[in-house]
Parts: structure tokens; sequence; C-alpha cells
């Protein structure tokens, strides 16, 4: 049998080298997001919203049955959209809050349907510790999704846009976010606790309960 050449060993070596290098990017591209200024974010800073994480599981039941809690927490803080006044804000805003991240817009019929129940969540436990951050996607601009919601009587769920779509692409390039609605809960780190993909009835016991375990005891 004839033996390899050195060439030929060398660019095997290449070969093997480019594709271990190509896995290794493959799953990082799962656990990191890159931030505004190029800055990459991951697991390694979310260790604490893994003990969260852990703490939620029994209480994904009932209504939230479906909740998803993180084995590798991402950094979510750079997740940038509009706010009310049209100005950019990000997770990394919303420091020291529980927040709820819902990504749904007007031509999704689950979104509309669970946005009552998104309100009355906020109206409930809405403040300086926890807030419900519906962001819509519809790509015509607010007048739309404002109406809708006018509509319905939704009062209490502050008003976020992101007509780009980049907050969407930009989770999906982790492997979350498949499709609409995606429900993110970020610890006040802004990690990831878990994530449920498609509707849940929000306002149910079992949804309160779920959120009141990643969260602080009052006055702790």
């Amino acid at each position: 049998m004839t033996k390899p050449t050195e060439p030929a060993k060398a660019s095997r070596r290449g070969l093997y080298a480019a594709g271990l290098a190509g896995a290794v990017a493959a799953v990082a591209a799962l656990y990191v997001i890159v931030g505004p200024n190029g800055n990459i974010t991951g697991v390694q800073s979310c260790s604490a919203a893994l003990d969260l994480a852990k703490s939620a599981r029994p209480f994904a039941t009932g209504e939230v049955a479906a909740f998803l809690p993180a084995s590798q927490p991402l950094d979510l803080q750079h997740l940038a959209f509009q706010g009310e006044d049209g100005m950019q804000v990000s997770l990394a805003d919303f420091k020291d809050k529980t927040v709820l991240l819902n990504l749904w817009a007007t031509w999704c019929a689950p979104c509309r349907k669970e946005m009552p129940a998104l309100d009355e969540l906020q109206a409930e436990m809405g403040s300086d510790d926890f807030e419900v951050v519906a962001v819509n996607l519809d790509r015509g601009g607010p007048e739309k999704p404002k109406t809708f919601l006018s509509e319905i009587g939704v009062s209490k769920l502050g008003f976020y846009q992101d007509s780009s779509n980049k907050l969407l692409q930009d989770l999906r390039k982790v492997a979350r976010a498949t499709g609409l609605p995606t429900t993110i809960l970020v610890s006040p780190q802004g990690c990831e606790i878990g994530t449920m993909y498609g509707p849940a009835e929000w306002a149910s016991g079992e949804a309160k309960a779920l959120i009141q375990s990643v969260m602080k005891p009052s006055g702790a």
C-alpha cells in the first residue's frame, strides 16, 4: 500500500483542524450573543441563572408545562428593541428586574389570544422587581399593533417594538425564537432562565407560581 505523502498528511491535518474549529464554532453559536460593540457574552456570565432555572423546573406544570428551564443560560442583556418613544432600549435597561420577554405580532393568532393574559399578569405582578416586556414584531410601524391593543383593552403593558425583526433574528442565531409567540423568562442580571415556545395562559396560577419561584421574596 502506498503511504500518504507529507503534503497529503498535512492536507488531512488541515481538514481535520478546520472541521474541529467549525464544530466548536457551531456549538459556541448556540450559547453566545454578540453585543452591539462586537463583544461576545455567553454562558460563563450566567451561572446564577442556572440555579434559578433549577428552581423553576418543578413549577413548569399545567398551563406552563411546556416551559423549558435553561440548561446553559444565555446572556441576553444586549438584545435591543424600541420603546414607546421610538428610542432604542435593551434588556440591560431592565437590570435588577425579573423580565418576561414576549415576542408577538398582530398576524400571529396565538399571540393575539395571549395578550390579555400578559396584560393581566403585568397588572397583578408588575413592580420594581418584575415586568412583562412584550415586543411587537409587525413590520408596518406601531399604528396597527397599538390599535389592536387598544381595541382589546390592553392598558398595563408598556409598548415595545422591533419592526426590523433583528431581535428575532438574533435569537434564532442562538437557537431560540423558532416561531411566534416565544416567551423568555430573564433574570435581573439579563440571563435566560427558561423559554416557552408557543402560547400560554400567563395569568394562570401555574404561570404566576413559575415566575414567583425565581424571584426574591418581598423584602429579601
